[in-house]
C-alpha cells in the first residue's frame, strides 16, 4: 500500500489525499536545533513501498531543504519509490535572464528536484515560456489540471456567470471553462511593469450587462491583476466580481485589498488559505492510481537502502538526536573496543 507522508503544513491535504485513495497516511517528526539545523525522522515503516511526499511549494525556501532530507531518510530507509506531490509547484516565473547576471531559478529547481525525487506530481504549473516541465525536469512529471473542477464550482454557486480572463495569453484556458459551464467569456489586456506594478485595460463588456463577472486565473500572488479588474468592472455597471483562482498565494495583504472591492474570493487547497473551496485531493489520487502501471524502469534509484544498524534490528530507537549523549554526563563508562580505522577514516 502506499504511503503518504506530509511534511509540516501539509497535514489536511494529505490526509484527504490518503482518504481519497484508499492509502495509508503516515508521519514525520521534524524540529530546529539551536543552531538552526533541520532534525528529520520518519515515523512510519516505508521499506519497499512507494512513498508519496506531500508538499505544497509555498512558501518555497523555508521548508526546501528538510524536504529533500525527507526524501533521502525515505530512499535510504528502503522505499521503492519517492514522489513529491507539490499541489502548488514554485519557481517558475524566472524562466529567462531578463537582466544580465540573473539566475534563471526555475532550471537550477528543476534541477535540484529531479536529483531528489523519482516522480513529481503538480497541479497548473505556470508554464510561460516553457511548453511542458519535461523541458525543464528529468524525472517524470504528471501535470493535472484543476481548471474543470473550477468551471464545476462556478456553475454552482454563481449564477448568470460572465467568465473573464487575466491577460490574452489565458484565452484558451478561460474559453475552455466558459465552454464547459455554457457561459459567455472576456479576457482583459494587461501590461506588467513589474514585480508589483500592472495596468489593465477592460474591453467593452456592455452587451453582458446583467451577468456576474467571475474574475478566473491560475495564480494570484500580488493580487494587482485581479485587484485593477475588480475596481473597473462597477465602472461599466457590473456588480462586485467573483474571484476564483487556482493557486492563492495572496502575498502579504493581497488578500485584504482584493476582498475589499470583491464579493467573494475563492480557490483550490493548493496552498492552505481561507479562501480555499476547491479540493484537488480527489484529482491528484485518481492520477496516482492510475500511474501505477507505468512501467518501473522510469523509477531512478540512486542508491540501494542502506542496511539496518545494531539498533534498529534491535527493535529500538536510539537517543533522541537533541538529547546529549551519555559519554557527556561525566559517568566513566567502558567501550567495546571497536576495528581499527583505515588510513584517512576517522573514530570520532
Amino acid at each position: 500500500m502506499r504511503l503518504i507522508l506530509p511534511l509540516p503544513g501539509n497535514e489536511i491535504f494529505a490526509r484527504h489525499l490518503a482518504e481519497s485513495g484508499g492509502w495509508e497516511l503516515g508521519a514525520i517528526e521534524t524540529r530546529r536545533f539551536p543552531d538552526g539545523e533541520t532534525y528529520v525522522r520518519i515515523l512510519s515503516n516505508i521499506a519497499n513501498r512507494p512513498v508519496d511526499l506531500v508538499c505544497t511549494l509555498a512558501p518555497p525556501d523555508d521548508g526546501f531543504l528538510r524536504l529533500v532530507f525527507a526524501a533521502d531518510a525515505a530512499r535510504s530507509l528502503g522505499a521503492r519509490e519517492v514522489t513529491l506531490v507539490a499541489p502548488y509547484l514554485a519557481y517558475m516565473r524566472q524562466d529567462r535572464r531578463f537582466l544580465p547576471g540573473e539566475a534563471v531559478t526555475s532550471k537550477t529547481f528543476a534541477r535540484l528536484v529531479s536529483s531528489t525525487f523519482d516522480r513529481l506530481v503538480t497541479v497548473d504549473p505556470h508554464l510561460h515560456r516553457y511548453a511542458a516541465l519535461s523541458a525543464l525536469y528529468t524525472i517524470p512529471t504528471e501535470t493535472l489540471h484543476a481548471a474543470p473542477l473550477l468551471a464545476d464550482w462556478i456553475a454552482a454557486e454563481v449564477q448568470k456567470p460572465l467568465i473573464i480572463g487575466p491577460d490574452e495569453e489565458s484565452e484558451q484556458w478561460v474559453s475552455a471553462i466558459a465552454a464547459r459551464i455554457g457561459a459567455p467569456h472576456a479576457v482583459l489586456s494587461k501590461t506588467r511593469h513589474g514585480d508589483r506594478s500592472v495596468d489593465v485595460e477592460l474591453p467593452d463588456l456592455s452587451q453582458w450587462s446583467g451577468l456576474r463577472p467571475v474574475l478566473v486565473d491560475d495564480i494570484a500572488s500580488s493580487g494587482d491583476t485581479l485587484f485593477e479588474a475588480a475596481c473597473k468592472l462597477p465602472l461599466q455597471g457590473f456588480a462586485r466580481p467573483v474571484c476564483a483562482v487556482i493557486h492563492g498565494l495572496f502575498a502579504e495583504d493581497s488578500y485584504q485589498r482584493l476582498l475589499a472591492v470583491a464579493d467573494r474570493i475563492v480557490s483550490s487547497d493548493s496552498v492552505l488559505h481561507a479562501s480555499n473551496a476547491i479540493r484537488l485531493a480527489p484529482l491528484i489520487a485518481a492520477a496516482i492510481s492510475a500511474a501505477r502501471n507505468v512501467p518501473r524502469d522510469i523509477v531512478r534509484h540512486r542508491r540501494p537502502a542502506e542496511p539496518l544498524d545494531e539498533v534498529e534490528r534491535a527493535g529500538i530507537d536510539s537517543f533522541p538526536a537533541s538529547d546529549p549523549p551519555p559519554w557527556t554526563s561525566g559517568v566513566s563508562r567502558t567501550r567495546t573496543p571497536v576495528p581499527q580505522q583505515g588510513k584517512g577514516d576517522s573514530a570520532t
